[in-house]
């Protein structure tokens, strides 16, 4: 019996029904899915604190249950005494059963964590893809907050085969993702 996540089953047994009479596909084949999530942070402050970084990479690492990457700046700026080739951000991609995992963390645990929390924005890219920023990272039970030297944000890019950004909104919010509510005027 293979091992499968539960948002995965959840995509097979509900969200592609849902789609296909929704946008009335002819086969399941034409129902948009989730691709992978793109977990970005910029550490800029890594600049005069190199311990940042690992940190920073640790702490992504155990959220996301993968090795991140560093990010190298491209060009040095003297303003920022930044250099070429310093590392100034981390960054892990998510896909398959990792991917459902986290998304299935994010929704459930994470999300309800924010204080005041109303729903995220329903703004996508154009293509179908949607990016949200979270302001703080100790909203993950990943993280112990008596250990957190400094509070960092991440982006989330969730990108998906969508053609269109109503497609994509309908994938996510099929998925669970709490999207604010719009009002009519």
């Amino acid at each position: 019996m293979d091992y499968k996540p539960t948002l995965r089953v959840k995509y097979e047994e509900e969200v592609v029904p849902a789609l296909t009479k929704e946008f009335s596909y002819k086969t399941p084949m034409q129902v948009p899915k989730l691709e992978k999530i793109v977990l970005n942070q910029g550490v800029g402050k890594a600049i005069a604190d190199k311990k940042l970084i690992d940190i920073a990479a640790e702490e992504l690492t155990n959220i996301s249950g993968q090795k991140v990457i560093k990010t190298l700046s491209k060009k040095d700026i003297s303003n920022f005494k930044l250099r070429k080739k310093m590392p100034i951000g981390i960054k892990v991609t998510l896909r398959r059963e990792k991917m459902y995992e986290f998304l299935e963390r994010l929704i459930v645990v994470a999300l309800p964590r924010i204080r005041d929390f109303r729903g995220v924005t329903s703004k996508l890219d154009g293509k179908g893809n949607y990016t949200m920023g979270i302001t703080e990272q100790i909203i993950f039970p990943e993280i112990d907050i008596d250990k957190i030297s400094t509070i960092l944000g991440m982006d989330i890019t969730f990108v998906t085969s969508a053609n269109t950004d109503e497609e994509g909104y309908a994938l996510l919010r099929e998925f669970g993702i709490p999207f604010k509510k719009i009002k009519n005027n």
